[in-house]
């Protein structure tokens, strides 16, 4: 539980968490009677319903005034479009690096062709880059660069009251999956230099892209540099966790999947298909083994040929 100074912290910046659960990000509402009001990440399309009921009954009335993505991940950024057709005059800004993509609708260059997920198509109008400033609600915030899970993500944060909007690059026990690796490029230098960074700022309160908000700095940096080194010694292990939670995922989507069904779905996902082709063991084999250790940490359960999410 959040220490009362925490709390008194996100009250002064405007800050309302909708803590989300897995299949969408978190998302952070910021009000002020200074400045505009801003949503930080949007939440999965499936979500974006309850993401509009959400901001909508926060704002009362009001003007949403920016919409900010921390990454395009589609967990972070597929209520995008639904907001730009509730809130027309809204703003939206994204990290720089992918604006061409965006532009395009690259969803190679996106993610979600390589990982099986949907993210309606959405525009921008401007850009986040690391060492911007800008003013949302009564405070201006800082734009830091958050290399690793994502290689253009970005976190937010304020520095009179000490709050960081960390995203995936800090949990309270770990952080995303890095995505990069998945693609054999190194990336999991890049995850220990935004922690550096993060233990930089030392912020007092930590809103996460998934999970509570927390006030123990020390102890999530500890355990997620321990979590680094793991992958780092033994890389196939961050591997196999990511293929777990690209099938996590779309079980958390769909609810429950029969097994052909998900093998076709494994088929046409470019990071599993081409992970179980070039395993020792048949496709179907290599999914029932990830099924079988979902299973075994209570994140599944099976039903004959059916999948269900817990």
């Amino acid at each position: 539980m959040l220490s009362q100074s925490a709390q008194e912290r996100l009250h002064r910046v405007g800050a309302t968490l909708f803590e989300r659960g897995w299949l969408s990000s978190n998302n952070v509402l910021i009000t002020g009677s200074r400045g505009p009001s801003a949503l930080i990440d949007s939440g999965y399309c499936s979500h974006a319903d309850q993401t509009l009921a959400l901001v909508g009954g926060c704002l009362r009335g009001c003007r949403l005034d920016l919409l900010l993505n921390t990454h395009l991940h589609s967990d972070h950024c597929g209520g995008n479009a639904a907001l730009q057709r509730r809130h027309p005059g809204m703003q939206t800004l994204i990290p720089s690096g992918q604006a061409d993509a965006v532009r395009v609708w690259d969803t190679e260059a996106l993610s979600y062709a390589h990982t099986g997920q949907e993210c309606p198509c959405f525009v921008f109008d401007g850009v986040l880059r690391p060492g911007d400033s800008l003013l949302l609600g009564d405070w201006n915030w800082e734009v830091h660069g958050a290399k690793g899970h994502d290689p253009h993500a970005v976190v937010l944060y304020q520095p009179d009251n000490g709050v960081l909007l960390s995203a995936d690059a800090l949990w309270q026990n770990g952080f995303g999956v890095v995505f990069p690796e998945l693609e054999g490029l190194a990336a999991f230098q890049e995850v220990g230099e935004t922690l550096d960074c993060i233990e930089s700022l030392a912020p007092a309160v930590v809103i996460p892209g998934h999970g509570t908000a927390f006030d123990d700095l020390s102890p999530a940096i500890a355990r997620a540099r321990s979590r680094l080194h793991r992958f780092m010694n033994f890389p196939e292990q961050h591997l196999r966790h990511a293929h777990k939670v690209l099938i996590k995922f779309k079980l958390l989507d769909c609810r429950e999947i029969e097994f052909s069904n998900l093998l076709q779905w494994v088929d046409q996902t470019p990071y599993l298909s081409k992970a179980a082709s070039t395993s020792r063991l048949a496709p179907e084999q290599w999914v029932e083994e990830l099924l079988s250790e979902l299973e075994r940490g209570g994140a599944i359960k099976r039903k004959g040929q059916w999948i269900a999410d817990l």
